[in-house]
């Protein structure tokens, strides 16, 4: 069944804001998750001006959520049965080829993303950690440590609650990705 575009843009959002939040090669640095500058004026954004003139924005928000996607990847790949997990950054095939539809499209929208994606303004402002975890923060989203990450108890619920809930089991902010996920019925 497919997902309405409001939820798909929510969660896309979520996903960049933490894929940005979470590069470290910056200045000043972010979270230091993964070992990239996309959203970075003298990184990834002068090379994707060069490379892709017209996409430029897209481009460096879709590679450092790849990098995010890849790190989270791996850290579920830590437990006996990954395909169980649902993460931020994995909601199973049909949920993420959704995202990536819907991504495709508001791509050939919008050369602008903060004009498809208006939360992504947040994006622009200054790091500040404390601003973030206001942001995530959501007092419901309870989670045990475990060896995968930080896994949220019950059932995952609908996609768009799902994702704020794993956005907001990343606080407390750590030095290390902190791989919140559910665990799928088997």
């Amino acid at each position: 069944m497919p997902l309405p575009n409001s939820t798909l843009d929510a969660i896309l959002t979520l996903q960049f804001v933490v894929a940005w939040a979470g590069e470290a090669d910056t200045d000043p640095p972010r979270l230091g998750w993964w070992r990239t500058s996309m959203l970075d004026p003298d990184g990834g954004e002068d090379l994707f001006r060069r490379l892709a003139p017209k996409t430029w924005r897209w481009s460096v928000l879709q590679a450092v959520r790849e990098a995010a996607a890849r790190t989270d990847a791996e850290a579920r790949s830590r437990a006996s049965d990954p395909d169980r997990l649902i993460s931020l950054f994995r909601f199973g095939f049909k949920i993420d080829e959704q995202l990536q539809e819907r991504l495709t499209e508001l791509k050939a929208l919008h050369p602008d993303p903060t004009a498809a994606l208006p939360a992504l303004t947040a994006l622009q402002r200054a790091w500040d950690p404390a601003t973030l975890t206001d942001l995530l923060a959501d007092p419901t989203a309870h989670h045990t440590a475990t060896p995968t990450g930080r896994l949220l108890k019950g059932a995952a619920p609908s996609p768009e609650l799902a994702a704020k809930k794993l956005a907001a089991a990343l606080v407390p902010l750590s030095d290390r990705y902190p791989a919140p996920h559910y665990l799928r019925d088997a």
